[in-house]
C-alpha cells in the first residue's frame, strides 16, 4: 500500500554555512515552520545528510572553507540515496553563470544574498511541496507496478488451475491418471529446454515459448470428453469403427479450445500451443499418423514433443488393459520409431535425455490407488 503522507509533522531544512550570523538568521526564519539542523562546512552537511534523520530540503551556501557549495551539491546528486533531496543555493555571488552552474549540478532553485524573507519562505515552501508530490507519485507508482505484478501472479495462476480443471475432466472420464498429466507435462519441458539451442528449434524454443508448452500439455487428451464411454473405458482393443470414433478425440480437443477462445473474443498465445497439441499430437513423422497425416516439419513443433511424450508414456504405465513396459523397451521402441514415428532430433534428445525421463516417470508414479477399477484384479489374474 502507498504510506498515508503525514502532514502534521514539520518537515526538516538543513542550512549550510559558515558564518555564524547566517546560520542564526535562517534559523530564526526557519523554525516556525520547519525542524532546522544546520552545519558550518560542507563535511558535516553531508554526514547529517547520510546519517539515519536526513533532511527534507537543503539551504546551501556556496563559498565555505574545505568544500564548496557546488562540491557538496555534486557529491549529493552523485549519490543515490540523497540525489532526491531538493537543494536551494543561498549564496551572495550573483552571476549568471553561478547560477546557470548551480542548476545544472542539479540544484532546485537559487536565491541570492541578501534574503527577502517572505521570498526565502515562498520559495522552501515550494520546494518541499514539489518533492512531496515527487515522493507520493513514487510511492503510487511503486504500488501501482505491485498491484499489477500481483494481478499478474493472479491471472497466472486462475490460468493454471483452468487447465488442470479442464485437464481433469478428460481424466474423469479416461483409463489414464493425473500423473499421466504431469509427467507428459515434464517430459514436454526436458525435450524443450534439451532442445532449445539445437539449430532446428531455437529460434521457436523460447523460455517464454517452453513455459507455455508447459501450460498446454495438460490439454492433449482434452477430447476425450466427448468420446462415448463404451469406447473411451473398454477394456481391450478397439474394432476399426470405434478406433475410428475414438480418433475424433483430437478434433474434438482442438474445437472445444477453439471454441473457448471464441468465447473470450481475443487471441491467447498459450491456447494456440493447446490447439496444436490437441489436434496434432497423433500425427507421425513420416506421414502416417491422424487426423490430418501430416508430416515432417507440417508437424506442430509443439504436437512432435507431445508425441513422444505420450508414446514414452503410455508405454511404461499400466492400465487397465495392459502392464506397463520396462523402461529400456519403451526406449528401444522410441529409438525403432526416429524417423518414422518420431521427428529424429527429438527422439535423439529423448535418447539422451532417457534416465531423466525415467526419473520423473518414478517422480509421479501411479500407485494403486490411482488406476481405474479392476488395474489390480487384472493383475492377480492368471495367465
Amino acid at each position: 500500500m502507498v504510506d498515508t503522507l503525514d502532514f502534521t509533522e514539520k518537515p526538516t531544512v538543513l542550512v549550510v554555512d559558515d558564518t555564524p550570523d547566517n546560520l542564526s538568521l535562517m534559523a530564526g526564519l526557519l523554525k516556525d515552520l520547519y525542524k532546522v539542523k544546520v552545519a558550518n562546512n560542507g563535511e558535516k552537511a553531508i554526514s547529517i545528510v547520510r546519517s539515519d534523520s536526513p533532511p527534507d530540503l537543503i539551504l546551501l551556501d556556496i563559498l565555505m572553507p574545505g568544500l564548496s557549495g557546488y562540491e557538496v551539491c555534486q557529491t549529493l546528486k552523485a549519490d543515490p540515496a540523497t540525489r532526491a533531496i531538493p537543494i536551494i543555493f543561498l549564496t551572495a555571488m550573483t552571476a549568471t553563470e553561478e547560477e546557470k552552474k548551480g542548476l545544472e549540478l542539479g540544484a532546485a532553485d537559487f536565491i541570492t544574498k541578501p534574503v527577502n524573507p517572505p521570498i526565502v519562505l515562498a520559495r522552501v515552501a515550494t520546494q518541499l511541496q514539489v518533492s512531496a508530490a515527487a515522493d507520493f507519485l513514487k510511492d503510487q507508482n511503486h504500488y501501482l507496478e505491485s498491484e499489477i505484478q500481483r494481478r499478474g501472479r493472479e491471472l497466472a495462476a486462475i490460468q493454471d488451475v483452468t487447465i488442470l480443471a479442464m485437464a481433469s475432466l478428460a481424466e474423469t472420464r479416461d483409463n489414464d491418471t493425473g500423473n499421466h498429466i504431469r509427467r507428459t507435462q515434464h517430459y514436454v519441458k526436458l525435450l524443450a529446454e534439451h532442445l532449445q539451442t539445437h539449430p532446428r528449434f531455437r529460434l521457436f524454443l523460447s523460455e517464454c515459448t517452453i513455459d507455455m508448452l508447459f501450460k498446454s500439455a495438460p490439454l492433449h487428451d482434452i477430447g476425450k470428453v466427448g468420446i462415448p464411454d463404451r469406447i473411451l473405458l473398454k477394456p481391450g482393443r478397439f474394432e476399426p469403427h470405434e478406433f475410428d470414433i475414438m480418433k475424433t478425440h483430437c478434433q474434438l480437443g482442438r474445437n472445444s479450445i477453439q471454441h473457448a477462445e471464441d468465447r473470450l473474443g481475443m487471441k491467447v498465445d498459450f491456447l494456440k500451443f493447446a490447439k496444436e497439441i490437441a489436434y496434432g499430437h497423433h500425427e507421425k513423422w513420416d506421414g502416417s499418423g491422424y487426423p490430418q497425416g501430416l508430416a515432417e516439419d507440417g508437424i506442430p513443433v509443439s504436437a512432435r514433443l507431445m508425441a513422444l511424450a505420450d508414446v514414452y508414456d503410455a508405454l511404461i504405465s499400466r492400465r487397465v488393459y495392459k502392464q506397463g513396459m520396462p523402461h529400456e523397451e519403451a526406449v528401444r521402441i522410441i529409438r525403432e520409431g526416429r524417423g518414422s514415428h518420431f521427428d529424429p532430433d527429438i527422439a535423439d534428445a529423448f535418447l539422451e535425455l532417457a534416465e531423466q525421463f525415467r526419473a520423473t516417470s518414478k517422480r509421479y508414479a501411479d500407485s494403486d490407488k490411482d488406476l481405474p477399477s479392476g488395474a489390480l484384479i487384472l493383475e492377480a489374474a492368471p495367465g
